[in-house]
C-alpha cells in the first residue's frame, strides 16, 4: 500500500485524475491524503468533491480557507462571486450531501503508522504538535454541531493574532481556525500577519518569517501542508513539506508518495504570467 499526499486541488479534477494515473494510484490498495482547498478557482469543484467522496476511506483530507469559504457561501453568510466558478457545484441535486459530508471533515490529521500530520495552512509555533490536534478538535466539534452556522458566521476576521490559553469563544476559534487554513508569515514572537501572500524572497525576513521558521516549532513530526502557491513547495527544511505549487495560477499540481518520497507533477498548459 502507498500513501500519496496531494496539493491544493481547487477544482480541477481532471489533473488529479491523470497525476493519479501517473502514480499509478489504486484506491482499493492506496492512500490519498488532500491538503485541502478541494474547490474554488478551478472549472470542476462539483466533480472534485463527488470523486474524493467517492474514494471512501482510501480518501483523507483536511478543510482549507476556499472549502470553509464554501460551506458559508452554501449557508448563505457570503455572496458566491463568479471567479469563484462556484455555482455548478450549488446548483447541483447533492450539493447539500456533498456539503454535509465536507463539514464533517477535519481540520487536522496524524497518520496512524508513519510519523507525519497535515493540515493546510501549517501548525501555530505556539503550540506542540499535540495542541494543535487537542485545538483541532474543539473547532470541528463546533463545525460539526447544530450551530456550526454561528461559527461560519463568525469565523472571519485576522483577530487574534497572538496564541494565550485563556483565549474564548469565537476570539479562540477564529485563531484556530486561522493557523489551520490560512496562516503563512508570523511576526519572530509567533504572532499571524495575514496581508504577505509572496515567497519568502520577496519578504522582509526582519521581521517576518514563514511559520515554519520560526524559533520554537515543534519538530516532533513531519508537517505536511498547502495553501502557499507561492512558495512553490520550496521550504528548504528538513521534514516540512509543502505540496501547493500553484496549479490554478499556472503552475503544477504536485504529489507526494510518502514511502519513497518520490514526486509526481502535472504542470498546467498555460503558464503563470
Amino acid at each position: 500500500m502507498a500513501t500519496y499526499i496531494v496539493g491544493d486541488v481547487h477544482g480541477c479534477c481532471d489533473e488529479l485524475q491523470l497525476l493519479l494515473e501517473l502514480a499509478d494510484f489504486c484506491p482499493q490498495q492506496d492512500e490519498l491524503w488532500l491538503t485541502g482547498d478541494l474547490v474554488a478557482r478551478g472549472p470542476k469543484s462539483l466533480e472534485t468533491l463527488r470523486f474524493v467522496k467517492d474514494l471512501g476511506d482510501s480518501a483523507k483530507i483536511v478543510l482549507g480557507n476556499h472549502d470553509l469559504h464554501l460551506l458559508a457561501i452554501h449557508q448563505g453568510i457570503h455572496p458566491n462571486k463568479e471567479e469563484y466558478l462556484l455555482s455548478p457545484l450549488l446548483n447541483a441535486p447533492d450539493c447539500d450531501e456533498l456539503l454535509k459530508w465536507l463539514r464533517f471533515q477535519p481540520l487536522f490529521l496524524r497518520h496512524p503508522e508513519f510519523n507525519f500530520v497535515m493540515t493546510h495552512a501549517g501548525i501555530s509555533p505556539q503550540w506542540t504538535i499535540q495542541q494543535a490536534e487537542k485545538y483541532a478538535k474543539e473547532v470541528e466539534l463546533e463545525l460539526q454541531g447544530d450551530n456550526f452556522r454561528e461559527l461560519l458566521k463568525n469565523m472571519y476576521g485576522d483577530y487574534p493574532q497572538y496564541w494565550y490559553d485563556e483565549l474564548q469563544g469565537m476570539n479562540r476559534l477564529r485563531f484556530i481556525i486561522n493557523v489551520f487554513t490560512r496562516m503563512r508569515y508570523c511576526f519572530l514572537d509567533g504572532s499571524l500577519e495575514f496581508k504577505n501572500k509572496l515567497s519568502p524572497e520577496q519578504t522582509d525576513r526582519s521581521t517576518l518569517r514563514p511559520w515554519f521558521e520560526i524559533e520554537g516549532l515543534d519538530r516532533s513530526s513531519d508537517i505536511l501542508f498547502g495553501h502557499w502557491a507561492a512558495l512553490l513547495g520550496n521550504v528548504n527544511k528538513s521534514g516540512i513539506y509543502g505540496l501547493d505549487t500553484g496549479y490554478v495560477w499556472g503552475n503544477s499540481l504536485t504529489m507526494l508518495r510518502w514511502q519513497d518520497k518520490e514526486l509526481f507533477s502535472l504542470a498546467c498548459p498555460v503558464p503563470s504570467a
